[in-house]
C-alpha cells in the first residue's frame, strides 16, 4: 500500500515540514513590515494591527475542527485544500489594496494554515510506526522552532530590498512545490467512524480560544483598559470551562478531554505549555537585546538568530540516540534545566560581550530547544491508540498556538514590569530589563521541568526504543 511505501516515508516528513514552515513563518514575518504596508496603503500602523491579529484568531477558531474534517474527508484531500487556500490567499494578501481586503485574506490564509499543522502532524503518526516516529517528527518539529524566529528577519529583508507584497508572494513556489508533493506522496487516511460535528462545542471551544488567543495578542497595548481586559479573560475561561462541562456531557465531543487520563499524553501536552511560557518570549526577547542592548542592526539581529536555527537542525541527528539511552523523563527534567540555564546566561550580553561567545550561546539554546521539543511533540502519541490519533493531533495542535501566544505575552509583561516607567527609549534601561527578564524567563523554565517529574522510566519507549507496551499502564 501507498502508505506504507518507502517512498512515502522518505517524502512525507520534508512535505510536512514545507507546510509547517509557511505557516509558522507567516505567524510572525508580517510585523516588521506593518510601517511600510501602512504608508503603502495610507493608513496608520496601529490601524494594521487587525492584520497580524486576523491570522491569529482564524488559527484559534479553526484548528479545533480540522481533526474532524480530516477523517471525515481524507488527509490527502483537506492536507491540499488547505495548501490551495493559503497559497491563493497569500496572493489575495500580495495585491491587496486596501486594509479590509489584506484582513479578510489573513483571515483566509489562516483557515488554510489552520488545516496544516494538525492534519500533517496526523498523516505522520499514522504513516510511521511508533518505532520510527520520532526519527520523523524530528524533521517536522524545525520549521516550528526556526520560524517564529526568522520571520521578523525574513520580512525585514524582503521590505529592505523589495515591496512588502514579496512577503506574500513568496508562498507562491513553495505553496506550488507542495501541492505537487501531494499529489505524488500523500497518503490519504479516513476515520475508522463517521461522527456529526459537536457544534455546540465548536461554539464554545472556538470562541474561548478566540477571544483568548486575541487578549494575549494585544497584550500590554494601552487601546483596552484593566477592567476591559479582565472582564475578556473571565468571559474566555468561562467559555472554556463551559465547553469542558459540555464535552464531559456529549458522546461525540469536539475534543475528547478523555485523553488526558493517558499520562505520556498529558504530561507532553501540558508540560509543553508550561515551558513554552519561557521559551515561548524568545523570539521578542532576543531581537530587543541585539537591537537596543547591543546597537545591530535589524538585519545583523536577524543573523544573530541564525545559530539556534542551525543548531536545531543539528539536533535531530542526535535526540534519536540520546532519548534511546536515557528515556524520555530523565531527558525532558534535565534538558528543561539546561534551556532555564541557557536563557540565563543571556543575561550577561551586553555591548562589549565578544560575537562568537554569543553566537556559541545561541547555539546551544538551539540544540537544547530542538531535543526539547522533538521530545515533547513524539511522546504526545507514544500511547495514543490509533483510532485517537486525529483527535489527539487536534487537542496537542490547539494547545501549542494557546502557548506560544502564552510564552510571548508572559515575555512581554515580565520585560514591561522590569523597564517600570523609564522610556523605551533608554537603551541602557531598556538592555538592563531585558537582563532580569532572561533570569526571570529562564528560572520560570527551570522550574516548568517539575512537570515531567511525573513520568516513569519507561515511558515513552514505544518511541524511543521500538518497546510496544499495553496503553493502561500509561494511564494516570
Amino acid at each position: 500500500m501507498q502508505q506504507n511505501s518507502n517512498t512515502v516515508k522518505r517524502y512525507l516528513p520534508w512535505l510536512v515540514a514545507i507546510a509547517l514552515f509557511m505557516e509558522q513563518l507567516d505567524s510572525t514575518i508580517v510585523n516588521t513590515a506593518v510601517p511600510t504596508m501602512a504608508v503603502s496603503l495610507h493608513v496608520t500602523p496601529l490601524s494594521l494591527k487587525a492584520v497580524v491579529t486576523s491570522y491569529i484568531l482564524s488559527l484559534a477558531v479553526c484548528i479545533p475542527v480540522s481533526g474532524w474534517i480530516a477523517d471525515r474527508y481524507g488527509t490527502r484531500r483537506v492536507f491540499g485544500l488547505a495548501i490551495t487556500v493559503f497559497t491563493f490567499s497569500s496572493i489575495l494578501c500580495a495585491v491587496s489594496v486596501n486594509v479590509p481586503m489584506l484582513v479578510a485574506a489573513r483571515v483566509l490564509q489562516g483557515i488554510g494554515a489552520a488545516m496544516m499543522m494538525p492534519v500533517g502532524r496526523l498523516t505522520i503518526v499514522r504513516t510511521f510506526p511508533k518505532a520510527e516516529l520520532l526519527k520523523a517528527m524530528n524533521f517536522v518539529i524545525i520549521p516550528a522552532l526556526i520560524g517564529p524566529l526568522l520571520g521578523p528577519t525574513i520580512g525585514g529583508l524582503i521590505v529592505h530590498w523589495f515591496s512588502w507584497r514579496q512577503i506574500f508572494f513568496v508562498n507562491v513556489p513553495v505553496g506550488l512545490l507542495a501541492l505537487l508533493l501531494i499529489q505524488r506522496h500523500m497518503p490519504d487516511y479516513y476515520g475508522e467512524e463517521q461522527h456529526p460535528l459537536d457544534m455546540i462545542g465548536m461554539i464554545l471551544f472556538g470562541s474561548g480560544m478566540a477571544l483568548l488567543s486575541w487578549l494575549l495578542e494585544i497584550f500590554g497595548e494601552h487601546h483596552i483598559d484593566a477592567t476591559s481586559a479582565a472582564i475578556l479573560f473571565l468571559l474566555s475561561g468561562a467559555l472554556l470551562l463551559g465547553y469542558g462541562w459540555h464535552a464531559n456531557q456529549h458522546r461525540f465531543p469536539l475534543l475528547q478531554l478523555g485523553l488526558f487520563r493517558v499520562r505520556t499524553f498529558r504530561v507532553s501536552v501540558v508540560g509543553g505549555v508550561v515551558t513554552r511560557l519561557g521559551i515561548g518570549g524568545l523570539p521578542f526577547l532576543l531581537p530587543l537585546l541585539y537591537q537596543l542592548g547591543l546597537g545591530l542592526p535589524a538585519w545583523q539581529s536577524g543573523l544573530m538568530m541564525m545559530p539556534s536555527a542551525i543548531a536545531a537542525m543539528g539536533m535531530k541527528f542526535l535526540s534519536s540516540r540520546l532519548l534511546a539511552r536515557y528515556g524520555y523523563k530523565q531527558v525532558l527534567v534535565i534538558n528543561t534545566v539546561m534551556i532555564g540555564l541557557t536563557m540565563s546566561l543571556f543575561s550577561l550580553v551586553e555591548p562589549g560581550t565578544s560575537i562568537p561567545l554569543i553566537v556559541l550561546l545561541s547555539l546551544t539554546l538551539g540544540f537544547f530547544n530542538s531535543l526539547q521539543f522533538s521530545s515533547m511533540n513524539s511522546m504526545a502519541f507514544a500511547d495514543i491508540e490509533s483510532t485517537d490519533s486525529s483527535m489527539a493531533s487536534t487537542i496537542a495542535s490547539s494547545l501549542q498556538q494557546l502557548s506560544m501566544s502564552f510564552g510571548l505575552a508572559c515575555g512581554t509583561l515580565v520585560t514591561a514590569w522590569y523597564l517600570g516607567d523609564l522610556p523605551q527609549s533608554d537603551h541602557a534601561a531598556v538592555t538592563h530589563a531585558l537582563h532580569h527578564a532572561f533570569l526571570t524567563m529562564g528560572g520560570l523554565t527551570c522550574l516548568s521541568s517539575l512537570s515531567f517529574w511525573t513520568l516513569r522510566a519507561g515511558d515513552g519507549e514505544s518511541v524511543s526504543r521500538g518497546v510496544l507496551r499495553k496503553t493502561g499502564k500509561q494511564a494516570a
